[in-house]
């Protein structure tokens, strides 16, 4: 017997203009994640003055603190009561926060001390990162609760994982060839200040523009979102929930397979300039045209993603996307290092890594895909059991691995760098050889150890096809029985 709306959202198809819409915003997480993945370490070093190693610390203790902030604002937004629903309220309120404190983040104040700086970048990366989670964690949330069929999932998180990706890498190539262009005083166009600070502006107007435009094109929604039973909401209540959600054992298992995933890919981006710099020794032309590639990756996975997952079931078909990528990604530098490859300065090396990236990155982002899937399926089989849907608790999990991505890349990619005794401000072609090999056979094994984790663990997830509809039936008639009064358990009307 169907669930009644006030129940369980229905298992339905979505139009294209809310799985649009749904999709629009993840351009404001896409354009913060880039910026920090690619340019903040380098700007904070290289253009303040503040060490390298100092700068990667004090990211990694901001993602630190948004392991205790996300689930909070999870919890909250999951607990949340209003006419516009336990969303939107939060969606709407972050757009201007958002905006101001990413501008904030590339103008620091000038003539500070290297200290001085480290506390502003610590403190701004905190607040940006805490605003966003306020439009990102109740955002993702709504995957969960527009839908709750199997396959329609996948298919609307694949159009979130587009704009995000897409988003970040435009903000990337506008930065490139628009915001940080050469002047008299600074010849380095990657080296000017007042070019950052152009860039903040610009990327807090879009974050500013894709919250809004997410947040009206879904209000219409509202009505078919659950709302939170009436009750007296306390801290010491929230506590209580919030860890007993939180030891359901497939989201344990699909959270630590996700977050080891998130380190390896958020390594691949924080050292991917090292390799094409240095490794191959592309040009900067060359470099920025992988934009392209990785555009084209994020359209493949766009495709592919819905299309797996319809055949298959998530999990397996993540347990093959993952490593068959990783095998992908690595292989060129395996060749290399085993002396098997096209030589730099070869006319073929550059399409053959321009093409192996598309196929590489677009596995990779489909396989964050099912992840993302696979945790929203978690929603109901937490019901089941806790007789609580909390959406928000769950995504805030996936909003502090996203982070990880920019934070535990930046961190681990340092470590190697450091370990190798990589030499700094070498051109490339000077770098001795010995440096570039120590490079590929650093990073190599650590990606085969972090993508292995990601597999093994997530052997542990439990949830399929055919659970994932049997909890669905269960709810339902859970339900039905509340609705004529009956006294019992979740679990108990639902057998």
């Amino acid at each position: 017997m169907a669930a009644t709306n006030a129940a369980l959202p229905g298992a339905r198809r979505l139009t294209f203009p809310t799985r649009f819409f749904y999709g629009f915003g993840s351009i404001a997480f896409g354009v913060k994640d880039n910026g920090f993945s690619y340019f903040l370490q380098f700007f904070y070093a290289q253009v303040m003055g503040v060490p390298a190693a100092t700068v990667g610390l004090a990211i990694m203790f901001a993602l630190i603190l948004d392991a205790f902030i996300d689930p909070i604002i999870g919890q909250v937004s999951d607990n949340t009561r209003t006419r516009w629903g336990r969303r939107h309220p939060f969606m709407y309120l972050s757009a201007v926060p958002v905006a101001v404190s990413y501008v904030f983040l590339w103008n620091p104040p000038k003539g500070w001390e290297q200290g001085a700086l480290l506390a502003y970048l610590f403190s701004t990366s905190v607040l940006i990162r805490s605003f966003i989670s306020c439009y990102e964690i109740p955002s993702a949330a709504l995957a969960a609760e527009l839908t709750t069929e199997y396959d329609e999932r996948t298919r609307l998180l694949s159009y979130r994982f587009l704009f995000g990706w897409v988003g970040g890498l435009l903000m990337y190539g506008l930065a490139l060839l628009v915001f940080l262009k050469p002047d008299a005083t600074h010849p380095v166009g990657q080296l000017n200040p007042e070019g950052y600070a152009h860039y903040g502006v610009f990327a807090g107007a879009l974050m500013i523009f894709a919250i809004l435009v997410t947040s009206i094109g879904t209000h219409r929604e509202i009505p078919n979102l659950r709302a939170p039973p009436q009750a007296h909401v306390t801290l010491g209540r929230l506590a209580r929930e919030m860890f007993g959600t939180l030891r359901n054992r497939s989201f344990l298992m699909i959270l630590t397979s996700s977050f080891f995933y998130a380190m390896a890919v958020g390594l691949g981006f924080s050292i991917n300039l090292y390799f094409t710099t240095y490794f191959w020794q592309f040009s900067s032309f060359q470099i920025g045209m992988f934009t392209f590639s990785s555009l084209l990756a994020a359209l493949f996975a766009f495709t592919i993603a819905p299309q797996i997952a319809k055949r298959f079931d998530k999990k397996p078909a993540a347990m093959v996307l993952i490593p068959l990528g990783l095998a992908i990604g690595v292989g060129p530098v395996v060749l290399r290092l085993m002396g098997d490859f096209l030589p730099n300065g070869s006319p073929a090396l550059y399409p053959v890594i321009w093409i192996n990236n598309v196929f590489a990155t677009g596995l990779g982002i489909a396989g964050s895909i099912l992840f993302s899937s696979m945790i929203a399926d978690v929603v109901e089989d937490s019901e089941l059991t806790t007789g609580r849907r909390q959406e928000g608790l769950f995504f805030a999990a996936v909003a502090f691995v996203n982070k990880a991505v920019s934070g535990m890349g930046i961190f681990t990619s340092g470590m190697i760098i450091s370990a190798i005794h990589f030499p700094h401000g070498v051109k490339p072609g000077d770098v001795p050889a010995g440096a570039v090999r120590a490079l590929g056979l650093t990073y190599v094994p650590v990606q085969v150890v972090l993508y292995g984790l990601t597999v093994l663990l997530l052997i542990g997830y439990r949830i399929s096809r055919k659970s994932h509809e049997d909890t669905l039936r269960k709810l339902a008639a859970a339900a039905d029985l509340a609705a004529e009064g009956e006294p019992a358990s979740v679990e108990a009307k639902a057998v």
